[in-house]
């Protein structure tokens, strides 16, 4: 047998097993888990570090201003050193619409060895400390929830005993490329991430996502959020795995009405919120870069290769073992393209996305040894242990 039909045998095997062997992370139907109202509504102090995010908060702060909560409920919104105005816009917006509470803090620059997102949120944390709430949610600018999301968060907290309940934020889908990269970018963090698994004590899966975390202020002192993970540069996972290794009961799932209003019309958008932490994600390692990048290419580009070379060259077995495997890829990507709302005709597609992730991939890798570091709102974080991840 040719090495052709060998690596295509190899890449439909690697789609079997993770058919079947990785928490069935291709299923979408994990949502908030079974809750009920508490008896009682605890306080919570919602945390929104923002940097020059003018253009999407008219989108988005109106949404937690109108959060209907039947406890108290207050907004810290640090502006971490805007230039395009956006604490004086949050304050004309809470003005404007009412609701909750908002207090803008500005915590200055941050010192050596903080990224300047979790410094905002230390700063958020501290001014909210002060009103002693039992939660924290940790929300990005670009966030915009459905009136009863905090309700919900917090019900799903109390009635499942969790330190942390996180909600993948449905992403902008309406260009060309973030219909092509968007929903491929969710598909590939639930594999590594399978959403089934984190919620089980004692699995080593953690994760979150940064755009929505309700978390116990509690399990936040326990586990030192933000200051043992200052230097996180995928500051969500960190926040995560901090939690749960603390003992930390964690959940995370797909959101339902907690939508990210950050548009990314252009590939070149994309590529940089893809890349800048890529490498990152790797621990900066060139072994675990070569591993990802050959990983890549035998479980996602080889499927189509082989069956074309089969089908060219008369080689059944390629062509059956490559066609098997791109249906199975086709087959577990569906779901996500339903969840997106996507025309299911990108699912075949799935190999030209994940040839653009790897390419992504090695370009991450370029930037850091170019020592440009990872960009984010004007600073650039050269060290690895400063570098800045927020999508």
């Amino acid at each position: 047998m040719s090495a052709v039909v060998w690596t295509a045998v190899g890449s439909l095997a690697a789609w079997l097993w993770l058919l079947l062997g990785q928490g069935f992370f291709w299923r979408t139907d994990v949502r908030l888990p079974p809750r009920g109202e508490p008896d009682d509504w605890p306080s919570v102090c919602v945390v929104v570090p923002a940097r020059d995010e003018a253009a999407v908060l008219p989108d988005s702060l109106p949404s937690l201003l109108a959060q209907d909560y039947p406890g108290r409920a207050e907004i810290f919104l640090v502006d971490d050193g805007s230039s395009d105005g956006t604490g004086e816009l949050a304050r004309e917006l809470a003005r404007l619409h009412g609701g909750l509470p908002l207090t803008v803090g500005s915590p200055g620059e941050p010192p050596a060895g903080w990224t300047g997102k979790l410094w905002a949120v230390r700063h958020g944390i501290g001014l909210a400390r002060a009103r002693a709430p039992e939660y924290l949610l940790l929300t990005d600018a670009d966030i915009a929830h459905a009136p009863d999301s905090l309700r919900e968060l917090v019900a799903a907290a109390r009635t499942g005993g969790f330190d942390v309940v996180s909600q993948m934020a449905r992403l902008r889908v309406e260009s060309v490329w973030e219909r092509l990269v968007v929903p491929a970018f969710v598909y590939f963090f639930a594999q590594l991430y399978p959403f089934r698994r984190i919620a089980v004590r004692g699995s080593r899966t953690a994760a979150a996502a940064g755009g929505c975390v309700l978390l116990r202020a509690d399990a936040a002192e326990r586990a030192r959020i933000p200051d043992a993970i200052r230097h996180a540069v995928i500051d969500d996972v960190a926040l995560a795995r901090a939690v749960k290794g603390g003992g930390g009961h964690i959940w995370l799932g797909l959101a339902e009405r907690v939508d990210s209003v950050r548009p990314y019309p252009r590939l070149h958008d994309l590529w940089r919120m893809v890349s800048r932490s890529a490498y990152a994600q790797l621990r900066h390692n060139p072994l675990l870069l070569a591993g990802t990048v050959a990983g890549l290419a035998v479980v996602y580009l080889v499927p189509p290769i082989a069956l074309f070379v089969g089908l060219a060259t008369g080689s059944v077995w390629a062509a059956t073992a490559g066609g098997l495997a791109w249906l199975l890829m086709t087959a577990t990507y569906l779901p996500m393209l339903r969840y997106y709302r996507q025309p299911l005709w990108l699912a075949p597609l799935l190999p030209v996305t994940a040839f653009l992730y790897l390419l992504m991939t090695v370009d991450s890798a370029v930037q850091h040894y170019r020592g440009r570091g990872a960009a984010w709102k004007g600073r650039t974080y050269a060290r690895p242990d400063t570098a800045l991840d927020e999508s």
